[in-house]
């Protein structure tokens, strides 16, 4: 079942009546990139991925600092009437999720992080293509024109292994306007620098589990020991996965996803 809730797109996978797990998509994403594992988690779950303010199928947003999107999801889970839901963010889209645990303490029942990176400094420069694709002074000129084999091949340089992008993922992705990209990249980097994401944890009561592949090139995963110190934290590091783990390893990825929220519920 889709619907759109305050200018966001959701879809819903899964009874309605079971437990609720919020997927949140990473950047230049959609709620597409879950449909991977979707089909592991609605077996046990209501599965909801949103396609966050500006990108897919929901509308453009007048801020996209990271609260501000947290807020739109709130009021997505408001509007259904959802409370202590098990939240789940790929890369930046974990940020949004700590932002809503931050804001709405009452609606966060557990929160998994994946790929998601804990601060400015554990940031490895981009790949070649994803810099030719995304950053001034080639992207303005890149990211209108950009075919479907330069998104297969950007999306893998971030991968270990080779990964399959279905062709209703892409079509989701061109939505994403250049100038709309950059700003939202500049508010992920702006919520970052205020505050690493393990000192917004700390301050939070909230089970944590985080997800990385040991072979990521988007963060230096030896920094991903950070989460450790965010009391309660628990770290799963994946063997020869890189930055897509929803992708590289969907199976694994659920099953450990699924394990952790089973035990708060």
């Amino acid at each position: 079942m889709n619907n759109s809730a305050d200018g966001m797109y959701v879809v819903h996978d899964g009874r309605p009546d079971a437990p609720p797990l919020l997927l949140l998509h990473g950047s230049a994403g959609t709620g597409g990139f879950w449909k991977p594992m979707v089909p592991m988690l609605a077996g046990h779950r209501h599965v909801l991925r949103v396609d966050l303010p500006g990108y897919g199928r929901s509308a453009p947003a007048s801020s996209y600092d990271v609260p501000a999107q947290a807020g739109r999801v709130a009021a997505v889970l408001d509007d259904l009437g959802l409370r202590h839901v098990a939240v789940a963010g790929h890369s930046s889209g974990g940020w949004a999720g700590i932002a809503l645990a931050e804001q709405r303490p009452d609606l966060v029942g557990s929160l998994t992080l994946i790929s998601t990176g804990p601060s400015l400094d554990s940031v490895r420069p981009d790949p070649l293509l994803v810099r030719a694709l995304m950053a001034p002074p080639l992207g303005p000129l890149v990211w209108p024109r950009r075919t479907d084999a330069m998104m297969r091949r950007g999306i893998n340089s971030m991968c270990a292994r080779p990964v399959v992008i279905p062709d209703d993922v892409l079509a989701e992705m061109r939505g994403l306007g250049y100038g709309r990209m950059r700003a939202l990249m500049r508010q992920n980097v702006a919520y970052l620098a205020e505050r690493s994401a393990p000192e917004r944890l700390a301050a939070l009561d909230v089970p944590v589990l985080v997800i990385f592949g040991d072979a990521d090139p988007r963060y230096r995963v030896s920094m991903a020991h950070r989460y450790e110190q965010v009391a309660g934290a628990r770290l799963e590091l994946l063997p020869g996965v890189g930055h897509m783990p929803i992708f590289e390893s969907p199976e694994q990825t659920a099953k450990l996803l699924l394990g952790f929220v089973a035990q708060r519920t």
